[in-house]
C-alpha cells in the first residue's frame, strides 16, 4: 500500500486484503469519506477533465472516486499486492480506462515524472509511512501543474494518541508520554507509524514550498462514542456532525487525523 522504509515494510504486501477489509468498517469508511469530501468539496463542481496523482494509492478507493467524476488518474504505489486490489477495483467500477497503474517508490517522483504534471495529488496515511516525509513532498511539488493544482495530505495526528491512551484504554501514564512521541503502534499491521503535530507538518511542507490553504479534522469524536450508538445505524448523523467538527479549528486540533490542503508556495 505505502512506500515503506522502516521495519516491517512489506507489511501491505504479505497481507493487502486486511487493509481493504479495514476500509470496509465503520471506521474505516468515515475516514475515506470525510477525506474526500473535503477534497471534493475544494476542488468546486467538476467541469474539466483534471489529471491526478495518487501516492500511495493503496487499493484504490480514492483514485476510482475521482475517475468516476470523470478524471485521469495515476495510482502510484511500491505493493504489486495493492496496485492488484486497485486494478481490480477500477475494473469493478467500469473506469479502468481512466486509471494508469505505476508500480514505483514515492521518494522518487521528480524522476518519475519528468514531463507529466498533475492538477491534483493525493498523499493519504504515506507520510507516516516514509523515512523522509519532506522528500516526498518536495518531490511532490515539483510535479504539480502549478499554484493552482491542489495536494491533499492526511496524516496521523498526535494530540489523539493522548486521547486515545486515556479514553480508550484508560492509561493516563501513556497519555502522558504522547504528548512527546514521535511514533505510534499501527494496530492493523503491528508495525509503527510516525505521528504529526501542526506545527511539524507545516515545517515539512514550508520546507517543500508548499502553502496550506485549508485544514480539516478527520474522525474527531466517532472513536469515542459509547457502544450504545450504532456506527452503521447511525453512519450518515455520525458523517454529518464529523463534517460540521472538522471545520472547527479548536475541534480539527484533536482529530484522529489531519488534513491539509496545500498548493505550491510560488508559480
Amino acid at each position: 500500500m505505502k512506500t515503506t522504509a522502516n521495519a516491517g515494510s512489506n507489511r501491505f504486501e504479505i497481507d493487502a486484503g486486511k487493509y481493504a477489509a479495514y476500509l470496509e468498517t465503520p471506521e474505516g469508511r468515515l475516514r475515506a469519506d470525510l477525506t474526500f469530501a473535503n477534497l471534493q468539496g475544494f476542488l468546486g463542481p467538476a467541469k474539466d477533465s483534471l489529471r491526478a496523482l495518487d501516492l500511495g494509492c493503496g487499493t484504490g478507493a480514492m483514485s476510482v472516486r475521482l475517475a468516476q467524476l470523470g478524471h485521469q488518474v495515476t495510482l502510484l504505489d511500491s505493493s504489486p499486492a495493492m496496485l492488484d486490489l486497485a486494478q481490480h477495483a477500477a475494473q469493478e467500477a467500469r473506469v479502468a480506462e481512466k486509471i494508469t497503474l505505476k508500480l514505483a517508490d514515492a521518494a522518487r517522483l521528480a524522476d518519475l515524472f519528468t514531463t507529466e504534471l498533475f492538477d491534483v495529488i493525493l498523499c493519504h496515511n504515506l507520510l507516516e509511512y516514509v523515512d523522509d516525509p519532506q522528500a516526498v513532498l518536495g518531490g511532490a511539488a515539483q510535479v504539480m501543474r502549478d499554484s493552482s493544482a491542489v495536494l491533499s495530505i492526511l496524516v496521523r495526528n498526535q494530540a489523539c494518541e493522548v486521547l486515545k491512551a486515556a479514553i480508550q484504554a484508560g492509561d493516563l501514564a501513556a497519555a502522558e508520554n504522547n504528548l512527546e512521541a514521535e511514533w505510534a503502534h499501527e494496530s492493523l499491521y503491528g508495525g509503527k507509524v510516525r505521528l504529526f503535530t501542526p506545527e511539524g507538518l507545516e515545517a515539512i511542507l514550508q520546507a517543500a514550498s508548499l502553502t496550506i490553504a485549508a485544514k480539516r479534522g478527520v474522525r474527531v469524536i466517532a472513536d469515542y462514542l459509547p457502544p450504545k450508538i450504532s456506527r452503521d445505524a447511525e453512519y450518515e448523523r455520525i458523517f454529518e456532525l464529523e463534517r460540521k467538527l472538522g471545520r472547527l479549528p479548536e475541534f480539527a486540533a484533536v482529530a484522529r487525523y489531519a488534513q491539509c490542503l496545500a498548493r505550491r508556495s510560488h508559480p
